[in-house]
């Protein structure tokens, strides 16, 4: 006879897998668990304070404690790989990758973010590492809260997705403090700064991008949004959980992370909006919608079929047209002042209004493409 398990007790037993795994690992590669009793807390983080009900960091103040010495891997030609830890939280320490192209004076900078459950082994990869920092470009790479590395210290019946507003949040937060990182380094442009997101990272980067006008360039690659549909007709969503995930109280923790309400307050110069037709973690209704709200001169891009979207990801990235609109944008003078960095103190999120292209576009309808202010007739 054989055994029938639901599809969050298969997701548990692999966590479990994992962290069994994990604590395998020596002790000096593991991360600290989150201390049950309250008295073992980080007096480092006793001021933190932070606010999950929106992605920008106004009623929010934290503070990055000044991280270690990087791990330096310089052995590569053409470029470096630095792993920083940080952390601005209380139990919650964030791997950090950077990639660097060797010989490039303050290359532009692109964040990728990709959604759960993926962790940072590709960027040990040196086939992944040259695509990034091909053509002079930097490379951020993280994951966002409850993912990977940062998941620990929790119940497993806590995860991602039932603790979506603080996934959501903390993760918008994360960028906007990486982004004040990497302002302190003095070797990056930080007037030249793009986002790659992906799934869950995709709606991440969107709230990002809509508090933080340092994001000049955004592409986003099939994002999560429309929540009581998407929480009640998603494949993504375990069975036998999505019923406590379509409850009023849970739909109205996460209603102030809402993607639809958000996209179109992205104040990004250029935007990139891409879609799996074929996906079906999003459901099509929800594909529509989203798709529906993205800014005026928003690039849109629909794949088809799996080929498709293979062709155009050949090492899991898609950055030619991310490096050309950064490139396309003016290089920070050396005589330039030194771009604002948000302090993590509570501060008002800037009222700028995202401007709109006025470039012609592209027209290449091959996979679907068209912009924002094409007919609903062209989108396939």
């Amino acid at each position: 006879m054989g055994i029938r398990l639901l599809s969050s007790e298969i997701r548990k037993i692999r966590v479990t897998l994992f962290f069994l795994a994990w604590t395998m690992l020596p002790a000096a590669a593991q991360l600290p668990a989150r201390p049950t009793d309250p008295t073992q807390a980080d007096q480092r983080f006793e001021n933190v304070v932070e606010d999950w009900t929106t992605p920008s960091l106004s009623g929010s103040h934290l503070q990055l404690i000044p991280p270690l010495a990087p791990f330096v891997d310089d052995t590569h030609s053409g470029y470096a790989v630095e792993l920083f830890r940080l952390q601005w939280r209380d139990s919650d320490p964030l791997d950090v990758y950077l990639v660097k192209p060797t010989g490039v004076k303050n290359p532009p900078v692109i964040l990728n973010l990709y959604g759960y459950p993926a962790d940072t082994a590709a960027y040990k990869m040196e086939v992944f590492q040259k695509d990034l920092t091909k053509g002079g470009f930097a490379a951020v790479g993280f994951v966002p809260a409850l993912t990977g590395h940062r998941y620990h210290g929790r119940p497993m019946k806590e995860w991602f997705l039932s603790e979506l507003q603080e996934s959501l949040a903390t993760s918008a937060h994360d960028v906007q403090m990486i982004l004040n990182f990497l302002a302190t380094r003095g070797d990056l442009d930080m007037t030249r700064v793009g986002m790659f997101g992906q799934g869950s990272g995709a709606t991440i980067a969107i709230l990002a991008s809509a508090v933080d006008p340092r994001i000049k360039v955004l592409d986003v690659l099939d994002p999560w949004g429309d929540w009581p549909t998407w929480m009640a007709t998603s494949e993504f969503v375990p069975k036998d959980e999505r019923p406590d995930y379509i409850k009023p109280e849970y739909l109205k923790k996460v209603s102030p992370l809402e993607t639809l309400d958000w996209l179109p307050k992205i104040q990004a110069k250029k935007v990139r909006f891409q879609q799996l037709l074929f996906e079906t973690d999003t459901p099509v209704p929800v594909k529509e919608k989203l798709r529906a709200a993205v800014p005026a001169g928003t690039t849109v891009v629909l794949y088809k079929t799996l080929d498709e979207f293979k062709a155009a990801f050949p090492y899991s990235t898609n950055l030619d047209w991310m490096k050309n609109e950064l490139g396309a944008l003016p290089r920070s003078s050396p005589h330039a002042a030194k771009p604002t960095v948000p302090q993590p103190t509570p501060c008002k999120s800037p009222s700028l209004r995202r401007k709109q292209s006025t470039e012609a576009k592209s027209k290449s309808k091959s996979p679907g493409i068209y912009d924002r202010e094409d007919p609903p007739t062209t989108q396939v």
